[in-house]
């Protein structure tokens, strides 16, 4: 998975000559002092660098021109200690392509009552310097985060180090490539969509493979690799006997192995970060991919079932922004409901595809008939997914736009054993009821497939959805449908 202390986000202080070389000086050291404090926090998974404060149009045009092509740099994080005029900013802000985070902060916590005088005023004109700059900003249409509170605040560092993981996640996105082995599911509608224009909005290409290019790749797996990963099966999961190596079954398990060995081969030869298939074809192939998907996705790939490419792209964001934190993001698909007044609930899964790592203990290997696809019998991991808070998000394509579409769910631990349902699965219960909350969903277009999360919050989706520039829709706990209603159809009037 990307290691995101690699990634640099630039700490750029504003101020002018008008001050003085000594009170310059001071500002220098106040802006080091705090960037090296955020970059020390728990809370801030990436680098913050220190960059020499910006006096005159010209180093301020300089330093974001030179963001703008910084490989590692995935946006810049702006102070003004001073005040900055901000006409001083406008040809750097013209051409800044990467995320922004205004922080809305001064040196001091406190006002000092005893002693503070005009130098100590001159010197600490946050309150109305980052005015100024958040003008300019405003004037100039530029979406940007503001944090506001002293730098050493723990919601402070929170809320930069939520914002450093979706621009984290968008960084990942530019230039990024997500593969399609086969096309749509034939005549589904939300799964499908634009495919240039999300290019041209999200920076990233989907392009499809035809099955055979991949099953090129899988008959070339030697059996000597096929064998020892059967043999990390054997020692990681469980498996009935018959499923061992000797057993009358094993031939499904071998034959998996050498589909997950010919996909990650695939898909590292390809420089892939996520890929989608379809049951429909599998041409060439003995069984649809299984365990395949479900360890992939562990190990960071994006990938959603049926051709699905929106999901498989928002599955990989989620895995970026989550890199690092307890839980785990998976594709997901809200299969059935259990509709009791006094215990509703959903149950999400799919045919096979559910990230190995949401497990909740030990998972079992399995092999079974899958009803569909007309292929031999695939091989999957089942387990039960652990209770707690999480959300389901979607990414869908309105027409004029892109909507992202989260709910917030609440996980529950498994209380039925389900002995016939050879799948990963979780049961959840919508915010803020179940029929308020599918209301709400259906109302939105929310589509079937989504990317499940244990580890983002409703913060993470909604910075990463206004660095992307799109359309965010959020149900929790607090939604009514009329207000809901009204507000997809505000946003109906100014998308258009």
């Amino acid at each position: 998975m990307i290691n995101l202390k690699e990634l640099e986000v630039w700490f750029i202080t504003g101020t002018q000559h008008l001050y003085g070389e000594e009170t310059l000086n001071v500002v220098s050291r106040h802006a080091r002092e705090v960037a090296q404090s955020i970059n020390g926090s728990a809370g801030i998974p990436v680098s913050i660098v220190f960059k020499d404060i910006v006096k005159t149009p010209e180093e301020i045009f300089a330093t974001l021109q030179e963001a703008n092509v910084a490989a590692n740099c995935i946006g810049v994080i702006t102070w003004m200690h001073t005040f900055s005029p901000a006409k001083m900013w406008i040809r750097g802000l013209n051409i800044l392509s990467k995320p922004l985070l205004h922080l809305h902060t001064q040196f001091n916590r406190d006002i000092p009552w005893d002693s503070i005088d005009m130098d100590f005023m001159n010197q600490n004109q946050s309150a109305h310097g980052d005015r100024e700059f958040g003008f300019i900003m405003s004037r100039m249409r530029k979406d940007r985060k503001v944090v506001v509170g002293h730098w050493q605040d723990p919601e402070v560092i929170a809320q930069v180090g939520i914002w450093s993981r979706a621009a984290a996640a968008w960084h990942d996105w530019q230039g990024a490539k997500f593969v399609r082995f086969g096309d749509n599911m034939r005549y589904v509608a939300v799964t499908d969509g634009d495919k240039v224009e999300a290019e041209m909005k999200f920076g990233f290409s989907v392009n499809t493979y035809g099955i055979g290019d991949l099953v090129e790749v899988i008959n070339g797996v030697s059996r000597e690799d096929a064998d020892s990963l059967v043999g990390e099966y054997e020692e990681l999961y469980h498996m009935d006997t018959s499923l061992r190596r000797g057993g009358p079954r094993h031939a499904s398990i071998y034959e998996a192995a050498r589909i997950e060995l010919g996909l990650r081969k695939f898909l590292e030869a390809g420089n892939f970060k996520g890929f989608t298939d379809t049951f429909e074809d599998l041409h060439g192939m003995v069984q649809l991919p299984g365990i395949a998907a479900q360890r992939l996705m562990a190990a960071g790939y994006g990938f959603a079932g049926e051709g699905d490419w929106k999901t498989v792209a928002l599955v990989r964001a989620c895995k970026v922004m989550g890199s690092g934190l307890a839980g785990a993001n998976s594709f997901m698909e809200d299969y059935t409901y259990h509709l009791d007044p006094q215990n509703p609930m959903v149950l999400g899964s799919h045919m096979l595809e559910v990230d190995a790592a949401l497990a909740d203990g030990k998972a079992s290997l399995e092999v079974h008939p899958l009803g569909i696809g007309g292929k031999s019998d695939p091989a999957r991991l089942v387990f039960n997914v652990k209770g707690g808070p999480a959300l389901n998000a979607a990414l869908i394509d309105m027409g004029n736009r892109f909507r992202l579409l989260v709910n917030e769910v609440e996980a529950i631990d498994a209380v039925y054993d389900l002995p016939r349902l050879p799948v990963a699965r979780v049961l959840w219960r919508p915010l803020p009821d179940m029929k308020t909350g599918c209301a709400a969903w259906i109302y939105a277009g929310g589509a079937h497939h989504t990317a499940y999360s244990q580890n983002l919050t409703n913060a993470h989706l909604q910075d990463f959805a206004n660095i992307s520039g799109i359309e965010y829709v959020r149900i929790g706990a607090e939604t009514r449908i009329d207000q809901f209603r009204n507000e997809l159809q505000w946003n109906e009037l100014f998308y258009r």
